[in-house]
């Protein structure tokens, strides 16, 4: 992977240009304390006087200003017009998780478009912060410390099936599918554990777990989809 923008043996904090305070930045920091943005998520960045590693979008939503404030050999332009920001970012960053901050909320097709490239690149480990959840796209297996009452939600984006312990419905048998059956608004009865046969499910939990999820996802045994052929 050396033809990545940056690489980092430890997980990198990603800004976007979405709905995002500085508290989320921080709390982003604390795991993944380097930061890179794509393109407007520098204003944020520089808002809070947190370096950028790298600037990387096709720059159409920042100012001049806000480039004239990031050195030129941290900007990343990327002019096509194909993929998002996000996408852009994330397929350029070599670590071992992204925790992406400025993503959620905001313009629903923008929302949509983030997921999409969530799926699309589903070798790339990614935790969205959102207003009271975190987003990930599920990983083949993953024990999360949920309490009693905790809202699970696992939406797939395209035909899969997976399996779960410690969830009042659970989803052992279902064939998940966008057009028939999901798997929103679940709830915990303690711990729970979802496995899931392919990288097409979105799962969504508290955001208050967020660093125990980033550690299960950098744990040595933690199994992750492999990236494409």
């Amino acid at each position: 992977m050396n033809d990545m923008i940056v690489s980092s043996l430890t997980p990198l904090t990603l800004v976007g240009g979405g709905e995002a305070c500085m508290a989320d930045l921080t709390e982003a920091l604390t795991i993944a304390p380097t930061c890179v943005a794509a393109d407007a998520g520098a204003m944020l960045a520089l808002k809070a006087g947190v370096p950028i590693a790298a600037l990387i979008g096709d720059f159409d939503s920042i100012s001049e200003t806000t480039l004239a404030q990031v050195p030129c050999d941290r900007q990343f332009r990327i002019d096509e017009q194909d993929t998002t920001d996000f996408d852009k970012a994330l397929r350029n960053l070599d670590t071992p998780l992204v925790i992406g901050v400025g993503f959620c909320g905001g313009r629903l097709d923008h929302q949509l478009a983030v997921l999409h490239t969530l799926v699309r690149h589903a070798h790339r480990r990614c935790i969205l912060l959102a207003e009271s959840q975190i987003v990930l796209l599920a990983p083949p297996k993953l024990e999360v410390a949920t309490m009693t009452d905790d809202v699970v939600s696992i939406f797939p984006l395209g035909p899969t099936q997976g399996r779960s312990d410690g969830l009042e419905w659970p989803i052992n048998g279902l064939d998940l599918n966008p057009l028939s059956q999901i798997g929103t608004s679940n709830r915990a009865v303690g711990p729970a554990r979802i496995e899931m046969d392919s990288p097409h499910a979105i799962l969504m939990l508290p955001r208050r777990i967020i660093r125990q999820v980033a550690e299960a996802l950098l744990h040595p045994d933690a199994a992750g989809w492999p990236p494409p052929e």
